[in-house]
């Protein structure tokens, strides 16, 4: 009896011990055995190599995450005095950090300034695979450049009386490619000018806008002018209009001055400090631009024009919407009073389509 109750038991545990390892005599290498385990180092290699690899990609992800640190914390400890005497809350809790490659500070409370957004974009260092797709592709399309970028965001205070208009001061590597980025500068027109460095043009609607501006940016030209920024600087624009094309109108419109820099390296991380305090001076000036009353006008009449063709497109797509809302509608009627006729009716009404789009296509092809 006790037999029968155990034997499946026994069995089961039977099935569980594993089989003795399969000892080949021909193995001649390093061995380690323990009770029904056996360890054959010389039958590992594949598996060593993987672990290798891993480990490579593991310490690769380390290092390139460390240096993206590293470059965000250096700009940020070395312009913190900069947003100190500027700023009366120069950081929110420091450098905030999204994945790996993204950094941001905010700053705030400051007359003329309404808030800093301080945001680093860098090279995906820590993805070996994203570094090797970035290299090809430079390789296949010579002008595409990935940096590491800076992008001090000012927005002004609403009640700023600054002029509105779009002017920037963008170099010439920069000047190819920065309209398909930025639509507020498809407003614009680019020249040069013999009082800016030689790299870089200005973009701007009009000519009494660049003469009014430059007559207040002394300090950003002579920033400029220092070579150990010059490597780095990408544009300084002042805009009344968003980066990304609107698709519906807006009656109040938001005033930005926004400095791009390619980041620098930790060792010379304070060298743009000074084209930073600069553009507080600049920012401070704004109001004191006069423009001549044809230039607002016409600035005027632009923003006009474009806030009537935007309010068309969106009534042209609100009325196309609604049609085809309608349309979907009465389909779905018609769909219903069929489905509650007679077989032999909705025959005859398949039947009366069929005939109806082939006169359509017949119609077609004669006129062809």
């Amino acid at each position: 009896m006790a037999s029968q109750i155990f034997a499946p038991l026994a069995q089961l545990v039977q099935s569980l011990t594993p089989a003795p390892p399969p000892l080949d005599g021909e193995y001649d290498g390093l061995e380690y055995t323990w009770k029904f385990l056996v360890f054959r180092p010389a039958l590992l290699k594949t598996e060593v190599f993987l672990l290798l690899a891993v480990f490579l990609y593991g310490a690769f992800f380390w290092f390139g995450s460390k240096i993206n640190k590293s470059k965000a914390d250096s700009w940020l400890s070395a312009h913190l005095p900069v947003f100190e005497r500027q700023f009366s809350r120069p950081t929110d809790g420091g450098l905030t950090s999204d994945g790996y490659t993204d950094f941001f500070n905010f700053s705030t409370g400051r007359r003329n300034v309404a808030s800093l957004h301080t945001v680093f974009t860098l090279r995906p260092r820590h993805d070996l695979f994203q570094l090797a797709y970035q290299f090809a592709w430079g390789l296949i399309d010579l002008l595409y450049t990935p940096k590491d970028d800076v992008t001090l965001d000012f927005k002004l205070h609403s009640t700023s009386a600054a002029p509105d208009f779009v002017w920037a001061l963008v170099t010439k590597e920069e000047a190819n490619s920065i309209r398909g980025e930025r639509w507020d500068l498809t407003f614009t027109k680019t020249t040069e000018k013999p009082t800016l460095p030689p790299n870089v043009v200005v973009m701007s609607e009009f000519a009494d806008v660049t003469d009014s501006v430059l007559k207040l940016a002394g300090p950003v030209l002579n920033a400029l002018k220092d070579p150990k920024i010059q490597p780095y600087f990408r544009s300084l624009s002042i805009t009344d209009q968003p980066r990304v094309r609107p698709t519906v109108p807006s009656t109040t419109r938001e005033k930005h001055v926004l400095l791009s820099l390619s980041a620098l390296p930790p060792s010379q991380a304070g060298a743009s400090a000074p084209l930073v305090s600069a553009v507080f001076e600049l920012i401070d000036a704004l109001e004191k631009i006069v423009l001549r009353p044809e230039t607002k006008t016409k600035l005027k009449k632009t923003r006009e024009e474009f806030s009537k063709a935007l309010k068309d497109e969106s009534e042209k797509e609100a009325r196309e919407e609604a049609a085809d809302a309608k349309l979907a509608a009465k389909r779905k009627a018609e769909e219903e009073r069929i489905a509650g006729l007679s077989a032999a009716e909705q025959q005859k009404i398949l039947e009366r389509d069929r005939k109806r789009n082939l006169r359509k296509t017949q119609g077609k092809v004669v006129k062809k």
